[in-house]
């Protein structure tokens, strides 16, 4: 997301309808007659990034030795238009063979749009994680190229200036309370650092925080679409977000703040003690080594709110690359996809960008101590919260998310609309 181009809705709209056909076969000139050639367009927003350029020559290269007649077209798209433009290219059913995905809602909305997967990946599913995010009534529509998910980073640096153990971070809601406040006397930084201008606060806040909340089986049934939200530990998820404000735990200006990727500044810059940050290729722990020693980097499990709680790494599928229904070469595309997501792809991408990649046959020894934490925690993760919902429930959450930060709704009323939004689907 870094380096966007801001580019308007008209001229993106006219970008879809211009050049980008599916699978276009266009003449190549070889002596008197015309030589068909295959072009595979791809969309994304990762593409253009320079922690990408690896992994796109390796998975172009990997795509080439098996297809060497066609020709593969990266079109990095804007993020803050990204789904717009997919919306025009799908109403059209004119646009890319090949698009970038986030796992959840934003997929699973759009996912009569896209070809099912399942008989071109069967190799695939031992080797990659995260396939669920990207699933839709028992059918895959894209492959995942990252885990995303949301540990709790904290400052070791300022652990130690106010004369606690970094290594024996707070297993309890109270017992980080009391940690917070030893820091902000000694330091005066804030106990969280947390950016709700675009609503994506709360959506961290309740996957990052969930499991030390929400006992085994009401994840269980909130993940699988059976969710109470008249749930006492429902509603303590939205209080918790409200009270922690209250209480002066996050940073000034949480409304006012934007999560990409002002936020991260505040916690790299020594501004406040912990983050729920991501695993992907922004917002973790290799964005944060640019300022803090990564030996400083720590990570700590969600803190025990509720009796009953068994706090675990929440994390899905982070994005995938799906296969347009229109394509003209469903195999071709498909075949695309899987170069996409080959190891040495995904080995680049991990070592560039810092991502936690799908493949768990990646060797990360090497990544860094905060990696070396969060790995082993993916065994036993769950998913995250927030991905259950629809993209429509999410945009309400994040409006009521700032409504609950400035006082002018009630936790009472924001879960009642939520769980209106969440039944309508």
């Amino acid at each position: 997301m870094k380096q966007r181009m801001w580019w308007s809705v008209v001229m993106a709209a006219g970008l879809v309808l211009a050049g980008c056909g599916s699978a276009a076969r266009t003449g190549s000139p070889s002596g008197d007659s015309q030589q068909k050639r295959q072009k595979l367009v791809v969309w994304d927003w990762k593409s253009g990034e320079a922690a990408a350029t690896t992994y796109v020559e390796k998975a172009k290269a990997d795509f080439a030795k098996r297809h060497p007649g066609v020709t593969v077209e990266f079109v990095a798209q804007p993020f803050d238009q990204y789904y717009t433009l997919l919306g025009t290219a799908a109403q059209s059913s004119k646009g890319p063979d090949v698009m970038l995905f986030n796992g959840g809602g934003q997929i699973r909305d759009r996912a009569v749009a896209l070809l099912p997967l399942d008989q071109y990946v069967a190799q695939d599913k031992s080797r990659l994680a995260g396939w669920d995010a990207f699933t839709k009534d028992g059918k895959i529509y894209a492959v995942p190229v990252t885990l995303q998910g949301h540990p709790i980073y904290y400052n070791k640096t300022l652990y130690e200036k106010a004369g606690l153990d970094p290594a024996n971070p707070p297993k309890t809601w109270d017992e980080l309370v009391r940690t917070c406040a030893a820091i902000k006397r000694a330091t005066g930084a804030a106990c969280f650092a947390l950016g709700n201008k675009e609503g994506f606060g709360i959506q961290f806040f309740m996957s990052g925080l969930g499991s030390g909340i929400l006992t085994p089986q009401e994840y269980d049934d909130w993940i699988a679409g059976r969710r109470d939200w008249t749930s006492p530990h429902v509603k303590r998820i939205f209080e918790l977000w409200k009270d922690a404000n209250d209480a002066g735990l996050n940073n000034d200006g949480a409304n006012s703040t934007a999560m990409f990727t002002d936020i991260f500044r505040v916690f790299e810059s020594g501004k406040a003690a912990h983050i729920i940050g991501l695993m992907s290729d922004i917002g973790h722990w290799k964005d944060f080594g640019e300022f803090l020693p990564p030996d400083k980097i720590g990570v700590m499990r969600a803190p025990v709110v509720a009796g009953g709680a068994t706090p675990s790494l929440p994390y899905d599928g982070g994005i995938g690359y799906a296969v347009a229904r229109w394509t003209k070469d469903p195999l071709l595309a498909a075949d695309l996809v899987r170069s996409l997501t080959s190891t040495d792809a995904l080995t680049a991408f991990s070592s560039d960008a810092g991502a936690i990649a799908s493949d768990m046959t990646i060797d990360v020894s090497r990544a860094g101590p905060a990696v070396a934490a969060i790995v082993p925690e993916i065994k036993t993760g769950r998913p995250a919260l927030h991905v259950a919902l629809s993209s429509k429930t999410l945009d309400l959450m994040g409006r009521l998310s700032q409504q609950l930060l400035s006082g002018s709704t009630s936790v009472d009323k924001a879960v009642k609309q939520l769980a209106a939004s969440d039944r309508a689907g």
